[in-house]
C-alpha cells in the first residue's frame, strides 16, 4: 500500500553501509518507521529528506513491517535549528521526549501541528527554555502524569500562594504545605507561568520574557518531576545539560 502524509523526522539510525531507518512522526498516522534506502549516499535523493528535524511530504510503501521511503518533498527543513549547536540540544531534546512518550500507530493531528510549531518558533529565536518547559508539560500529559498547577493537590483551593511538591503532584497551599515540608516555595509569578505552560495552545504563543532566575526555578521543579513519574533517561538530556553548563 502506497500512502502520502505529511512527516516530521523525529529519529535516525544508520543501517549498512548506505541505508538509514528512520522515525517519523506523521500527521495522519502517528509515529512510524520507515527504511530510508541509500540516503546516507550525498547523491541520494533522499538524502536531504532522511535528516533529523526534516519537516516533508512523504511517500511511503506500507506493508506488514518496516514501511520504505519512496520519495519525499522538503516543507520545512529547520536551517536554522540545524546550524546552530544550541538550538539543536533543544530540537533533539523534544523530539526525543516526544519519540520516548508516544506510541506507534497512533495518530493525532493536535500532537502534530504542536510537534510542527515547536520546532518552528525554536527556528525561528523563540526562547528555547520556555519552548522546552511547554513541551514538558505536553509530554507530561499524553503520559498521563501531568502535575496539578491550578489548584492546590489536597484541598483544591485556587488562590493564594502555593508551594510545588513533588510527591503530591503540584501545587500545595499554605495550609496543606505540611504534606510535604520540602515542597518548594513559588513566587506568584512563577506559579502562573507553570499555570499557563500546562494549558497554553501554543499557536498563540507571543514572545514571553521570563527572568534568569524565573526560568532556573521552573527548569529544576520540571526536570525533577519528569525523572520522578516517567522514569524517562534521554541521552540528548546530556548533552543539553552540557550546553546550558557551557553557556
Amino acid at each position: 500500500m502506497l500512502i502520502k502524509t505529511e512527516a516530521i523526522v523525529i529519529r535516525t539510525t544508520d543501517y549498512g553501509e548506505s541505508n538509514k531507518v528512520l522515525t517519523v512522526y506523521t500527521k495522519d498516522f502517528g509515529k512510524m518507521g520507515i527504511m530510508a534506502r541509500g540516503a546516507k549516499k550525498t547523491k541520494s535523493r533522499l538524502s536531504s529528506v532522511s535528516q533529523l528535524f526534516t519537516h516533508a511530504h512523504f511517500l511511503i510503501q506500507k506493508g506488514s513491517g518496516l514501511g520504505s521511503l519512496s520519495q519525499g518533498e522538503i516543507i520545512h527543513s529547520y536551517r536554522g535549528i540545524k546550524q546552530d549547536i544550541i538550538k539543536t540540544a533543544y530540537g533533539a531534546y523534544m523530539v526525543e521526549f516526544l519519540d520516548k512518550v508516544v506510541e506507534e500507530n497512533k495518530p493525532s493531528s493536535a500532537l502534530f501541528e504542536f510537534l510542527s510549531l515547536s520546532l518552528n518558533y525554536l527556528d525561528e529565536g523563540i526562547d528555547p527554555d520556555i519552548l522546552k518547559a511547554i513541551f514538558e508539560m505536553k509530554m507530561l500529559r499524553i503520559s498521563g502524569v501531568g502535575p496539578q498547577v491550578d489548584r492546590c493537590v489536597i484541598c483544591g483551593k485556587r488562590e493564594g500562594n502555593f508551594s510545588f511538591s513533588i510527591g503530591e503532584g503540584g501545587f500545595l497551599c499554605q495550609q496543606c504545605r505540611h504534606a510535604d515540608p520540602h515542597s518548594a516555595p513559588l513566587s506568584t509569578q512563577t506559579a502562573r507561568l507553570l499555570n499557563l505552560f500546562y494549558h497554553i495552545d501554543i499557536a498563540r504563543l507571543g514572545n514571553v520574557s521570563v527572568k534568569n532566575e524565573t526560568k532556573e526555578v521552573l527548569q529544576r521543579i520540571l526536570t525533577t518531576y519528569v525523572d520522578e513519574y516517567t522514569g524517562i533517561r534521554l541521552k540528548s538530556k546530556r548533552f543539553l545539560d552540557q550546553i546550558q553548563a557551557f553557556e
